[in-house]
């Protein structure tokens, strides 16, 4: 099934909101054979909303719009959609309610701009709006559907996950049977892996396919296929995925489609260990990484941004004579950043970083992208490695911190 994402509004033109509605609902139609045809960002402006709408369906037969729906005067979409698909506007007393609810229970108070909310198109079907005041419209017109959805990237993909999906798959159902498998993979170029995988991926069968997505320093491989047959598909996966992985051997790190920080996660779990982090350069990044997963409390004890010498003496116990000889971008002080970490917060596993991530401060010695990271695990000698990261300050960031996370996981392999 092939389908269209048209982006609406001004800000998204001008640059000041970046559209991740689009690629989020791709990733998320995509394990069910859906693909994404084209995308269109326009401006709040009926006439190129319209044509937007007539190219999308002049492609596909399904098209999913975000945005433009607010309670402000330049949100036209809704008024634009009625002239497209007939009928009037009217208040509608469920989405009234709906948006009250909403309101209440956010602790605010119902105003005529948001009063408007409930104002929707005759000719649509209205699915309710359980997280946001805007309602999500379902237009349907010749075997062609329109999806109109809100622009906040939360309250798009909540609601696509719990009602829009579900009606696609329904509306659209398909008799081929997808199916996936996931390998994380480090320590690897890109090249390096197809290299590897070349005889093996060569002998697939047409019905399978391996895709390569590389991320700073961590490749996503994803081997697919489709069939009529499920369980035979399933099967002939499992086969394929286990000769791909003993190529890999141990650079793959994950066989699971979750996040590397769930990753480590899981794996210090099962050996009852907990976690903590000693950062400089990176800032925390490596703690809100995993701190963003849920559950991970029951082994992430705590992290310290050292940024300051001041801080990596007082509250590490770095040597002021280390830095003072070999400065705060070093091996030797990651070593002592490692000590005083597991000593501050009592954690098995500790990761930490000290380096430059630009855009000024570098030297001829220690130019921009020069990074120490360390990872240590009690009754192990610690891994320390100095980095040379290309890209801006926050791709160096990026990259420190998965290699972190990558070498804390190499760690905690046999």
């Amino acid at each position: 099934m092939r389908y269209s994402v048209i982006a609406i509004g001004d800000e998204l033109l001008l640059g000041q909101v970046t559209d991740t509605n689009s690629g989020a609902i791709a990733r998320m139609l995509d394990p069910y054979g859906w693909k994404l045809d084209n995308v269109q960002v326009v401006a709040d402006d009926a006439d190129a909303i319209r044509q937007a709408i007539d190219r999308a369906f002049a492609a596909t037969d399904v098209v999913l719009t975000t945005g433009g729906l607010g309670p402000t005067k330049d949100d036209i979409t809704k008024g634009v959609l009625t002239a497209y698909f007939g009928g009037e506007l009217r208040e509608d007393a469920a989405v009234l309610e709906n948006v009250i609810s909403v309101m209440t229970r956010n602790g605010r108070e119902l105003n005529d701009l948001t009063r408007a909310q409930a104002i929707v198109p005759t000719s649509c079907e209205v699915i309710q709006n359980e997280v946001g005041t805007a309602p999500l419209m379902w237009f349907e017109r010749g075997g062609k559907v329109l999806v109109s959805m809100p622009g906040v990237p939360h309250e798009t993909l909540t609601m696509m996950q719990r009602s829009v999906l579900p009606r696609l798959l329904s509306r659209f159902p398909s008799d081929v049977a997808l199916d996936h498998r996931v390998a994380l993979v480090a320590d690897l170029s890109e090249s390096r892996v197809a290299m590897t995988l070349a005889e093996w991926e060569d002998a697939l069968p047409p019905h399978l396919h391996i895709a390569y997505l590389p991320k700073a320093r961590l490749i996503r491989l994803r081997l697919d296929g489709k069939s009529p047959d499920a369980a035979a598909l399933s099967e002939e996966l499992d086969r394929e995925y286990a000769k791909m992985i003993a190529l890999l051997g141990n650079h793959v790190v994950a066989t699971e489609d979750i996040p590397l920080p769930e990753v480590l996660i899981k794996a210090a779990r099962a050996k009852g260990l907990t976690i903590a982090t000693a950062e400089s350069c990176t800032g925390g990044n490596i703690a809100h990484e995993i701190t963003a997963i849920p559950g991970c409390s029951d082994v992430m004890t705590g992290g310290i941004v050292s940024y300051s010498n001041d801080v990596k003496m007082r509250v590490l116990g770095v040597s002021p004579d280390t830095l003072e000889q070999h400065g705060a971008v070093s091996e030797q002080t990651v070593a002592e950043m490692l000590h005083g970490a597991h000593a501050a917060c009592g954690a098995d596993l500790v990761m930490a970083t000290s380096g430059i991530a630009g855009p000024g401060g570098g030297t001829p010695d220690k130019p921009v992208g020069t990074v120490v990271i360390g990872a240590s695990l009690r009754g192990k000698a610690p891994v320390i490695t100095t980095w040379h990261f290309g890209g801006n300050r926050s791709r160096i960031i990026d990259q420190s911190t998965t290699t972190a996370l990558i070498t804390a996981l190499h760690l905690l392999q046999p």
